[in-house]
């Protein structure tokens, strides 16, 4: 189960960037509303997460016995910023992942590391392995949102009549 959510989050990248190269500008900072994120504003995201969101907490539960995990806010980030470049938010994303992987391996390597705790600012008692599925599910939430707000943007008003047969959820 370990060796699955590690694989997932090694090929979040891989599969962001090269799905990411055809996007023109427009798309990349396409929002469906004012409530919704764009394709940039989810890159972003993603590299910001990576430290304040799951490194850190993976780091605080392998050094520190039941260590206190503050909450996340996902939104903070665009409330002090909003003009994200999307290229640059998806290398800092790689290299933030590259070396949150290096991390990871390195501390399983110490089979006890799965079952020690974290207190959740939010949610209570965590445990490192709950934290390291919620990241993998987290990757593929997100992988999925890109590729909505990709195909609702790009594809879905040049598509005529076919429109007719589909809903988007972008």
């Amino acid at each position: 189960m370990h060796a699955r959510c590690l694989s997932i989050l090694e090929q979040t990248p891989e599969i962001l960037g090269p799905l990411l190269r055809g996007l023109t500008p427009d798309e990349l900072i396409w929002r469906p509303s004012k409530d919704r994120w764009s394709i940039r504003m989810v890159l972003a995201h993603l590299a910001d997460v990576e430290i304040n969101g799951f490194r850190q907490r993976f780091q605080a539960i392998g050094k520190y016995e039941n260590p206190f995990l503050p909450s996340y806010d996902p939104g903070a980030l665009f409330r002090s910023a909003n003009n994200f470049d999307a290229h640059h938010e998806l290398v800092v994303f790689r290299d933030r992942r590259h070396d949150t992987l290096k991390f990871l391996r390195t501390i399983t390597k110490n089979p006890e590391v799965y079952n020690r705790t974290g207190r959740h600012e939010d949610f209570g008692e965590i445990s490192f392995v709950q934290l390291l599925n919620e990241f993998a599910f987290h990757d593929l939430g997100h992988i999925r949102q890109i590729m909505e707000l990709y195909r609702s943007c790009a594809f879905y008003p040049h598509m005529g009549a076919f429109q007719s047969i589909y809903k988007i959820s972008p």
